[in-house]
């Protein structure tokens, strides 16, 4: 057996450009970790802050809670804002889950036989305008027209921060999981790039325009028409009128494209987050008492009705702390 083995390696032969290397598995795994290393280096870096640490009790509990709520959610004909034979229009309370609000649909539609489909959807704690359609096609209908920007949408939220100096402004910048799952902020020049998980990096721009700060309304002179735009491509960089970050800001958003968490990603980016939104550093704790939930408001909807072509817009009421504030 020895003797045919050294007649098989008398057979091979080597010229001097040959090149010998290492089989996979004599790799060490120090060198994969090192290789693994340098190719995460290459990742895009986020630009917002992690969740803090706090937030992963806090939103587990309210997640419970809103489960138990949802799960004894009932819409009522006082939650219609609009209805038709193709599509209805809601008005989707905080703490409620959307699938609680399209289940409950049947209930209270003229017409208990249509197929329900959510055309937009909000955040849990997200109150305000969400459409449920009455057939498929329509669906399909309406969700292009979302994702291709024909629908105009407005939120209010109600921000606890540094009071700002400007009056209007736009803020472009990229979207994306972080490698450990979060939502964050990217640099607009990173948008396209991969992200860990084979994700990539989207686009997202978002106006806002101040409508109070400390519950003092905006007053509309024509240095308040100059709108700012901020291209984001690092750390947050605007000044704020004073040192105090215990304002409270009321501002209007309306998001040009739809990611996920957009206007709450962007209010922290600000330095103004939402109250309550502690995943994005907003106060949940706040003059002495506690908040469950952001107060973020999806007030008004236009749009091209998706059969009839009519333009329709929708409004929700304010809630009460949209109201008070």
């Amino acid at each position: 057996m020895s003797v045919q083995i050294l007649r098989n390696l008398s057979c091979i032969t080597f010229s001097a450009n040959s090149i010998i290397t290492k089989p996979y598995f004599a790799i060490s795994v120090k060198a994969m970790e090192a290789t693994t290393s340098e190719l995460s280096l290459q990742y895009p870096k986020p630009i917002s802050a992690p969740p803090p640490p706090i937030s992963k009790d806090i939103e587990l509990r309210r997640a419970m809670e809103a489960s138990s709520k949802s799960s004894l959610f009932n819409l009522t004909r006082d939650d219609v804002l609009y209805e038709d034979e193709h599509l209805m229009a809601v008005n989707k309370p905080k703490g409620v889950y959307c699938e609680a609000v399209l289940r409950s649909a049947p209930q209270v539609v003229l017409d208990s036989s249509s197929e329900f489909h959510l055309a937009n959807r909000l955040d849990r704690d997200t109150s305000g305008v969400m459409i449920i359609t009455k057939s498929h096609k329509v669906a399909a209908k309406l969700v292009k027209a979302f994702t291709e920007h024909r629908i105009s949408k407005s939120y209010i939220a109600l921000c606890i921060g540094s009071s700002p100096n400007w009056r209007k402004i736009t803020v472009s910048s990229g979207h994306g999981r972080s490698k450990h799952g979060a939502w964050r902020v990217y640099a607009a020049s990173d948008v396209g790039k991969v992200l860990p998980g084979g994700s990539f990096v989207r686009d997202m721009e978002t106006r806002f325009e101040v409508v109070s700060v400390n519950g003092v309304e905006n007053i509309k002179t024509e240095s308040c028409q100059v709108e700012n735009v901020v291209v984001v491509e690092g750390v947050q960089e605007l000044s704020c009128d004073g040192d105090d970050d215990n304002v409270v800001v009321v501002v209007r958003a309306f998001p040009r494209s739809g990611r996920t968490h957009q206007i709450r990603l962007h209010c922290q980016y600000l330095g103004i987050p939402i109250r309550g939104d502690v995943k994005y550093h907003g106060r949940y704790e706040w003059s002495g008492r506690t908040f469950e939930g952001h107060e973020l408001h999806a007030e008004c909807l236009s749009l091209d009705h998706p059969v009839t072509d009519d333009p329709i817009v929708i409004r929700a009421p304010l809630p009460c702390w949209a109201a008070e504030d």
